[in-house]
């Protein structure tokens, strides 16, 4: 989408109106919490206590109560890793989504709306790819886990599709609003 300085001139003090926490420190510390609180809960399901080994159990028992059937051991191996691998795939996304908003909050380049959005963009994917793996080699280091390449990509890509999700929208927005 190509658009003039003027353009995004004029769009960029439609986006600092909404409302929000003041300009300054107050701001950006808010716009970090939830990156921290996201980073705090993969650190915490990183951990022996979240490991394949502990969680089927408990996931199978409360699965089956739900839907009110058994499952085989094939089975429920099958839902078990495609229940944590979704939890990968959505615990990453939601972590991009904070970084985005993060980075987007606390830069302020003026009439440069685009590099903004850009280098959000861009350093939201970075952020995650960051936690991603330094999570996997974290979980190498533990008896009853296993880091993986394969979970780096998943988180990855469900940041990826979260970065899309947001573009569109903001794209659809910035047209709106010219």
């Amino acid at each position: 989408m190509a658009s003039s300085p003027a353009l995004e001139a004029e769009q960029a003090p439609n986006l600092k109106s909404q409302p929000g926490p003041g300009p300054g420190r107050p701001r950006q510390a808010s716009a970090w919490i939830p990156v921290l609180i996201c980073i705090l809960v993969i650190a915490c399901e990183s951990t022996q206590a979240f490991g394949a080994d502990r969680t089927t159990g408990p996931l199978q028992h409360f699965f089956e109560f739900l839907f009110h059937r058994h499952f085989t051991q094939p089975q429920w191996w099958r839902l078990h890793l495609f229940i944590r691998k979704s939890g990968h795939f959505l615990g990453y996304g939601i972590l991009s989504i904070a970084w985005f908003r993060a980075f987007w909050m606390t830069f302020r380049l003026e009439n440069a709306l685009h590099q903004r959005w850009r280098a959000a963009h861009w350093l939201a994917m970075l952020g995650t790819l960051a936690v991603a793996s330094s999570d996997e080699i974290h979980q190498l280091f533990l008896p009853n886990r296993s880091g993986s390449i394969v979970d780096v990509m998943i988180d990855c890509l469900g940041g990826l599709l979260m970065q899309t999700m947001i573009w569109l929208w903001m794209r659809r927005r910035l047209r709106s609003l010219a």
